[in-house]
């Protein structure tokens, strides 16, 4: 091989690079990187009398993320997005465990069940899901009552778990079907019970999936600003809904940045936290 032979191929060969990785991070930068940039610039500034932007630096958008009235509705959204998580761990868990040990064909029809719903659109199954649990709905007539089913936290919750419980099946789903079936069976010649090697082997293996999971239904459910405008009726004020109205309706873009700002560094440290979990399991 000469000499001039290998720039050529060393170049060749970051041309080829740049070629698969540039559409990538071109859509990084322009759909990620430069909205967070604008974000983050944007929460140093103060709010125009008229709403915008006037480009004095303060540090008063900061601040107001302690006002009473914004924490409150930050620790009602990790109530709601906590509440949601620990239910669809509970229901995900034992769902995936059944859909693991299926056999082959009823596995795939209940992994396209768990599916079904993304394949229609969110608005419309949230409107569906609203007309169930209105006063007159299918699940009154049902049951023969009048109970009021929306426009509470409840209602939320139910339509953040309708919504989200695809997202914990899988991941555990996919931590219970990689298990060493060996390791089971060692520790059930070792004498242990049923319950013993599903406390000492399955759920320690399946912890990460579990993690993931929890992480895929926390972090919309947190930000989630549809939902409690359609079933929570607006009574109930998440940290999406206040994003929104910052925005839309007072049009405070420093103020709005700095809450995205904040949700987004809350998100960060859950990431760390899965990342960290992982790494030990």
């Amino acid at each position: 091989m000469t000499r001039t032979s290998r720039p050529r191929r060393t170049a060749t060969r970051w041309l080829s690079g740049a070629a698969f990785l540039g559409p990538g991070l071109i859509y990084l930068i322009v759909l990620m990187l430069i909205p967070l940039a604008l974000v983050l610039g944007y929460t140093v500034f103060q709010r125009g009398r008229f709403g915008g932007i006037v480009y004095e630096f303060t540090t008063e958008n900061f601040a107001r993320l302690i006002d009473p009235l914004y924490l409150d509705v930050v620790l009602d959204s990790l109530k709601l997005a906590t509440i949601t998580t620990v239910i669809a761990l509970l229901l995900g868990y034992p769902t995936a465990y059944v859909i693991a040990n299926l056999p082959r064909k009823w596995k795939t029809i209940a992994l396209v069940a768990i599916v079904l719903p993304f394949w229609t659109s969110f608005i419309i199954r949230m409107y569906a899901l609203t007309i169930l649990m209105s006063g007159p709905g299918l699940i009154n007539s049902l049951l023969g009552t009048e109970f009021e089913l929306l426009y509470n936290e409840g209602a939320i919750v139910v339509g953040l778990l309708y919504s989200y419980l695809p997202l914990m099946v899988l991941p555990l789903y996919s931590s219970i079907e990689r298990l060493d079936p060996q390791l089971l069976e060692a520790s059930a010649n070792l004498g242990a019970s049923r319950a013993t090697t599903f406390r000492r082997v399955t759920l320690p293996m399946t912890l990460p999936g579990a993690m993931t999971g929890a992480l895929f239904v926390f972090v919309p459910s947190f930000g989630n600003f549809v939902i409690p405008e359609l079933l929570g009726g607006g009574k109930s004020l998440m940290v999406g809904n206040l994003i929104q109205t910052e925005f839309l309706k007072a049009r405070d873009w420093p103020f709005g940045s700095t809450l995205a700002l904040a949700l987004i560094a809350v998100l960060l440290v859950l990431l760390l936290v899965q990342a960290r979990v992982a790494r030990r399991a």
